[in-house]
């Protein structure tokens, strides 16, 4: 979790796009939501979540292939205060292992 998300970023998920398809419904929570092919948009108090992913070349560690997804966030008018609690739910699910 960070303490401040702004309006727009990048973030790359070690995640396949099934496992992120799989996911995001949880993550999202009860906040209704639609997806067409590679983009999802999420209606938040005040204003929408459009999330754009596209599968990356794996990351290669020695013999360990890692896939990653590289994910865009775009809040439309969503102040920061949501933008927060709206992301601490999602960065909470999304956590896989370690910590």
């Amino acid at each position: 979790m960070q303490s401040h998300y702004p309006e727009r970023f990048e973030r790359d998920m070690g995640c396949t796009e099934a496992d992120w398809q799989r996911w995001l419904p949880a993550a999202i929570g009860e906040h209704p939501w639609r997806q067409d092919g590679t983009q999802a948009k999420v209606d938040l108090p005040g204003g929408v979540l459009v999330l754009r992913w596209a599968v990356q070349p794996p990351r290669v560690i020695a013999l360990v292939r890692l896939p990653v997804l590289r994910v865009g966030f775009a809040f439309e008018g969503v102040d920061a205060d949501q933008r927060q609690r709206f992301m601490k739910r999602f960065d909470l699910y999304m956590q896989r292992g370690g910590g």
